[in-house]
């Protein structure tokens, strides 16, 4: 399959990167800056990605251009278009100010990558160097009101580099830029589709399987349901789906989401390990720990199940492309938030060989995947739910008590959205359970009771997040319903921060 490589200096855009080639139809890979790259027949183009770093800092990430600029046409995006300039002998320094922000284009050259793009678009800049002067053979083919070089090429070479960001949503034209680039300059041709990945991954999973036996654990989420349904499609009843109920699930979703699997005829193994859950939460408030503890237990569980069945030679998993990229990112430059909301963490010492039929998908193409698969909306459009549940949706310690209560809450806030149209509208819809009690009065008499908090954001894939807008009398009548109809709470409050600087979750 043709494709497109990016290359990440650790930039907060370079997913935004991939997603724009994917939405042309061309497929793209991530792979770190300090990663071998190996430049086969399928490699049609690279595309190097921004970066925190400034090219001149002592630990500035580096690549190494002549290895590669006579194979496949290369762009150059913010930090690596001043790289590949500092490489080629120009120069880059400290911008007088930040640039930041919005800016118009001037395309100065009838250059390829602009073919169709208007003169005097909007393109955004972040950066804090700028390109002061040009290597020999390099021309600027734009710039804009600030910056003489927004954009370059080098005259006999395949060489191409844009001071602003292209991926990003407020570039009007930078899906055209990348079409360009692709099309015109790397001669893909556009034929990545959901159908395509379908039938390729189905022949992938029937001869790599052959007639073993797979296990994996599935939760009802969109990534573990439509692998299981691929996988499913390849190998029938060879593949066991493992669904484990922690306790820690909302009202009745374990039973509605088993019931869903049956009708898609998944071979789907029922495990009720509640008691099990709650016993190791017991009187435990730090987030970190709770996460550890629901983690390990669920590989306990799970693997236990797994053991009942013989001859698996596979485990299968719904890790999905950002997983990966993550996974692969230079963690001298990453800093740990708090662990990933997905139980997981395998044992070294596993047993089994690892097949993961998602893992080049973004989320917004899992979905497009299940569509054409025919799963159910009710898995495919399901808001994110995190691993460990309810659990990290109640603020210190875990009891059957307050898991009652947020559920109970939960159930009320999901259902009016849905009652008024507005699930489908919001990207996440979430209760928490706060530790604080507070005076109210009910009834004419002093109640001393639990704080709920509404938290309800939009995003595209979580990595960023807005609080919804919902409408005051929807909030105003939520409340109302939940603390007239959920003992034990009888105030409610609605979180307008975005991530960041908050997260999405609050633990």
């Amino acid at each position: 399959m043709n494709k497109i490589l990016i290359i990440d200096f650790g930039s907060q855009y370079t997913q935004l990167i991939a997603r724009k080639i994917r939405e042309i139809g061309i497929y793209t890979e991530v792979t770190p800056y300090f990663s071998s790259v190996q430049i086969d027949e399928n490699v049609k183009g690279i595309i190097l990605s921004g970066s925190p770093y400034s090219v001149d800092d002592n630990n500035a990430p580096t690549w190494d251009f002549k290895a590669y600029e006579a194979k496949v046409p290369i762009l150059g995006i913010c930090y690596g278009a001043q790289l590949m300039i500092k490489n080629y002998g120009g120069k880059v320094q400290k911008s007088a100010r930040r640039e930041f922000g919005a800016a118009i284009l001037e395309i100065k050259q009838n250059d390829i990558l602009f073919k169709d793009v208007s003169n005097k678009s909007v393109v955004w800049m972040s950066h804090s160097d700028t390109i002061s002067i040009l290597p020999k053979d390099f021309t600027i083919i734009a710039s804009t009101n600030n910056i003489p070089v927004a954009a370059f090429r080098a005259r006999n070479k395949n060489l191409w580099g844009l001071q602003f960001h292209p991926e990003v949503f407020h570039t009007q034209e930078g899906i055209k830029i990348f079409r360009n680039f692709a099309t015109e300059i790397c001669k893909i041709e556009a034929n990545w589709s959901p159908s395509n990945f379908i039938k390729n991954t189905i022949e992938y999973l029937r001869e790599t399987i052959k007639n073993d036996r797979v296990i994996m654990a599935v939760s009802g989420g969109v990534d573990s349901s439509v692998a299981a349904v691929l996988l499913h499609k390849a190998i029938g009843k060879n593949l066991y789906s493992i669904f484990v109920n922690t306790g820690l699930l909302r009202e009745g979703e374990f039973q509605e989401v088993l019931d869903i699997y049956r009708k898609l005829d998944l071979n789907v193994i029922p495990v009720n390990a509640e008691d099990i859950f709650l016993e190791k939460l017991s009187a435990v408030a730090d987030p970190e720990q709770k996460r550890k503890i629901i983690g390990s237990t669920f590989i306990e569980v799970f693997m236990k199940e797994a053991e009942k069945i013989s001859d698996v030679k596979w485990l299968a998993q719904g890790t999905i492309y950002p997983d990966v990229i993550e996974s692969a990112t230079d963690v001298k430059a990453a800093k740990t938030i708090k662990s990933h909301h997905n139980v997981g963490g395998l044992p070294q010492n596993i047993k089994f060989k690892i097949i993961e039929p998602l893992r080049v998908l973004f989320k917004d193409e899992v979905r497009k995947v299940g569509e054409e698969l025919g799963l159910p909306k009710e898995i495919l459009y399901r808001h994110p739910f995190p691993g460990p549940g309810l659990a990290i949706r109640i603020i210190g310690e875990v009891s059957p008590q307050k898991i009652k209560i947020l559920r109970k809450a939960d159930k009320i806030f999901i259902d009016e959205l849905k009652k008024h149209d507005l699930y489908n509208k919001v990207w996440q819809a979430a209760t928490i359970l706060l530790p604080v009690k507070t005076v109210g009065i009910m009834g004419d008499e002093r109640s001393y009771q639990w704080t709920i908090v509404l938290r309800a954001v939009n995003s595209v894939d979580g990595m960023t997040a807005d609080w919804s807008r919902l409408p005051y009398d929807f909030i105003a009548d939520v409340s109302n319903k939940i603390i007239n109809d959920v003992n034990g709470v009888n105030r409610v409050v609605y979180d307008i921060t975005s991530k960041p600087p908050a997260t999405i979750e609050w633990e």
